[in-house]
């Protein structure tokens, strides 16, 4: 190593002393940590954001040469985005769809319990309708709106036919579900699903990773998937009062969830809502604003796409009776004291 002259460590000193340098004082290992992470983070979304693709974790090596300096690089590097960047971590529920999912929680609970035979047969009855998009002779994309009008009779084992008769007429039969999934629930496989919530997230989170996780390709994530088959189940079953309050409460720790004060159903039932944004979409729940009943779904368009324009219900649905039935084609004697749904 060369030696410095005297007149050379001299000059150091004396700059030193009038261009001081700038006091980074040295973090804490934990928040040193956190800002690690965070730049991280950021990494991995500007990289996504340029590309357009889906996001993939990459390994990331971080050379780090003391515990100041690497603090001052983090600060330098994520500081200037804070104000344009959205935050990379979505927000927990909000308080409002906390509490209004607890109530009907405790409402569904209310509901007498239920003890179908494996005979018996699952009811429910929807009225509302979907948006389909399809090709044209000229090569554009039509809207078209689709009936989702429809009764059906699910099997409580599995081991019969499912029924659906839609507008009132038509009579399909679908396979039995067997054993019933996610999918196809039968009465049966809700009983056997865990009543405390956050047991019962991790099982539909376990479900949802298989084909919207990390390093799949869809675009909905986890999240979105789990506040989606949570939803699917509330509207096409027939649950036990205590699972129905356990999903309630499940979708309570769903990340992104919120409260909307207004929203109206399928049958004109209007009511409020919790709800997920995602990918320019809003999904909302809707519940009775007297009863916290459970009363449909619809997905809201928060901007303009080959969907439709921004505010169109591009799906909505509403549950109008649902119970326990003797055999296809026979509607429960009491069907809102079998579901806590209001019929009509």
């Amino acid at each position: 190593m060369k030696k410095r002259s005297l007149s050379e460590v001299t000059e150091r000193e004396e700059a030193e002393a009038e261009f001081p340098a700038p006091l980074y004082p040295e973090p804490t290992p934990a928040a040193f940590n956190l800002h690690r992470e965070n730049l991280l983070v950021e990494i991995d979304r500007q990289s996504v954001n340029a590309l357009q693709q889906p996001r993939v974790r990459r390994r990331i090596t971080v050379t780090v040469f003391s515990a100041a300096v690497a603090f001052a690089a983090i600060t330098a590097v994520v500081l200037p985005n804070l104000g344009t960047s959205p935050a990379p971590k979505v927000a927990p529920a909000s308080t409002a769809s906390v509490q209004l999912l607890e109530q009907a929680a405790l409402t569904a609970t209310v509901n007498p319990p239920t003890s179908p035979r494996n005979m018996q047969f699952m009811y429910v009855k929807v009225t509302g309708h979907t948006t389909a998009l399809s090709e044209n002779q000229d090569g554009k994309m039509e809207r078209s709106r689709q009936s989702e009008n429809y009764e059906q009779w699910t099997s409580v084992d599995g081991s019969s036919r499912t029924v659906q008769r839609q507008g009132g007429a038509n009579e399909t039969l679908l396979d039995a579900p067997g054993q019933g999934s996610f999918g196809l629930p039968t009465y049966r496989f809700l009983e056997k699903l865990p009543t405390d919530p956050t047991e019962l997230l991790k099982v539909i989170y376990r479900e949802a990773e298989l084909n919207h996780g990390e390093g799949s390709d869809s675009t909905t994530g986890p999240d979105q998937q789990a506040f989606v088959m949570i939803g699917d189940l509330l509207r096409a079953s027939v649950a036990p009062p205590e699972v129905s309050a356990a999903l309630y409460r499940a979708a309570a720790h769903i990340p992104g969830v919120i409260a909307i004060p207004s929203s109206v159903d399928a049958a004109g039932r209007r009511g409020v809502a919790v709800a997920r944004v995602h990918d320019g979409e809003r999904s909302e729940w809707i519940f009775d604003k007297e009863t916290t009943l459970f009363l449909g779904e619809r997905t809201v368009l928060l901007e303009d796409n080959a969907w439709g324009k921004a505010g169109t219900a591009v799906t909505s649905t509403a549950v109008t009776a649902s119970g326990v039935t003797d055999k296809p084609g026979q509607a429960p004697m009491r069907p809102s004291e079998q579901s806590g749904t209001s019929s009509t």
